[in-house]
């Protein structure tokens, strides 16, 4: 559990309306995942409400087990091929402009899911042809990038999610170097880049100052910083509640770094738009 009481400004209005009905239905019925409920995201309630959701696909169990996450972890089913086909309808059916897709790691694929990747971006831009297409991809290899990248999505991220001390205590499997290589071959490749970032986790400030640099190095244009909650009692434990202030710097100093982009605030995530429906 969370080694500290949570100060009010991480409070949370619930609400629920026919959106959020809505949603909940439209995810059942095509047997769906999103990571709003695989990683207990804290605006779940609000984004549902709003008729948006992130959708998770290849399943919703992961090869890896990093330690701020509360996706389970084992041996995935097999990809269901249907599964593009009916993200692209759920799509459409919320009337999204805006449709983030993310999915679980894939490490026991050859391609770890690459080729699942590009056919669902190929069926939403099919079925919704004016919508901007986000893609939160796990660290995949530029051979493997480029099958995805062919199918020519929008917005292309890929989270560090921590500073490069803890990367190894944090992140399974994952090196921070290796995801800035990721970072670097899509912004070459002539993509929209986006990363983001937990802070709580044990991260100091000059550590975030200097992980702000070497993003921007990499040609990033967007960055997302939150505060790491807890999901679940087996995840690692929070450090530290980062200040309203605090976060406030952050965004002024990766904004004088030069990112284009950058949304800094408690309750941040990655995959967090703000209007995505028409």
């Amino acid at each position: 559990m969370d080694i500290q009481r949570k100060p009010d400004w991480l409070k949370i209005k619930m609400t629920h309306s026919e959106n959020f009905a809505m949603v909940k239905k439209i995810v059942k019925e095509n047997q769906l995942h999103t990571i709003c409920s695989s990683g207990r995201c804290p605006n779940q309630s609000e984004c549902w409400s709003r008729g948006t959701a992130t959708f998770m696909i290849m399943g919703n169990i992961c090869t890896r087990a990093c330690k701020f996450c509360a996706t389970k972890t084992g041996c995935p089913f097999p990809l269901d091929s249907k599964e593009p086909e009916k993200v692209a309808e759920s799509v459409k059916l919320m009337k999204l402009k805006h449709c983030i897709i993310t999915s679980v790691d894939r490490d026991d694929l050859d391609d770890k899911g690459a080729a699942h990747w590009a056919a669902t971006v190929k069926q939403i831009r099919e079925q919704n042809p004016q919508i901007i297409i986000e893609l939160l991809i796990p660290d995949y290899e530029k051979q493997l990038l480029d099958v995805v990248f062919a199918e020519k999505p929008d917005i292309v991220a890929h989270n560090l999610e921590t500073v490069k001390r803890l990367t190894a205590t944090i992140r399974s499997k994952a090196s921070y170097m290796k995801s800035l290589q990721v970072l670097k071959d899509i912004a070459q490749a002539g993509f929209i880049c986006k990363t983001g970032i937990m802070v709580g986790l044990g991260e100091t400030e000059q550590e975030v100052l200097e992980l702000f640099q070497e993003v921007k190095d990499t040609g990033c244009r967007i960055i997302t910083i939150g505060q790491y909650l807890q999901p679940t009692k087996e995840n690692i434990s929070v450090v530290e509640y980062i200040t309203p202030a605090q976060f406030v710097k952050y965004r002024e100093v990766a904004l004088m770094v030069g990112f284009e982009s950058v949304e800094s605030a408690p309750l941040v995530r990655s995959s967090y738009v703000k209007s995505q429906k028409n």
